[in-house]
């Protein structure tokens, strides 16, 4: 899987992941409603506890919710916002998974370990602007211009905005 940062203005992010969050909710809770509604209808009892036949149609109505999601609105132009920052995160936490091999390899010296911290400091530097967590990123500034100036030193390219999770299995094999 590649993944490559984009420039994306904080704002029209946040507006974007709001509407497509509050409509997804909307869509879950009408979803819960008509199906609780149907199968207390067909399969309860009139006066009786119905609150499994209710439970059930919560819990169907979030599958249905999950496949819409997944199968019809993830390709949506209305979720490209949303899914990008869910692809975001989710290649930083790859990353962050084998953190301590990353950050072992650019002690070593290896150029590929130098590409994956530097990708997942613009990758979390980007999730703090978009997401509008300013403290986190003031944290971190240290560490990333350090690391910004040994690849400098070392002739090493500091615009690495693509990720390709096959080097996560590159770095497994020389750790």
């Amino acid at each position: 899987m590649l993944f490559t940062i984009k420039e994306i203005d904080p704002l029209v992010y946040r507006q974007q992941t709001r509407r497509s969050t509050w409509s997804i909710a909307l869509l879950f809770v009408l979803l819960a409603l008509a199906f609780s509604t149907l199968s207390v209808q067909l399969f309860g009892q009139p006066g009786g506890d119905n609150f499994y036949w209710n439970l059930g149609g919560v819990i169907v109505a979030l599958l249905v919710t999950i496949a819409l999601v997944r199968q019809v609105f993830w390709s949506q132009p209305w979720m490209a916002s949303a899914v990008y920052g869910w692809q975001l995160k989710r290649s930083l936490l790859r990353i962050t998974n084998v953190m301590h091999d990353v950050k072992a390899g650019v002690a070593a010296g290896d150029p590929l370990s130098f590409k994956l911290l530097r990708f997942y400091h613009l990758g979390v530097s980007q999730m703090h602007r978009l997401d509008g967590n300013s403290s986190d990123h003031v944290q971190m500034l240290a560490e990333i211009d350090q690391h910004k100036t040994a690849m400098q030193a070392l002739n090493l390219p500091i615009d690495q905005t693509q990720f390709d999770s096959q080097w996560l299995e590159s770095l497994a094999k020389h750790a």
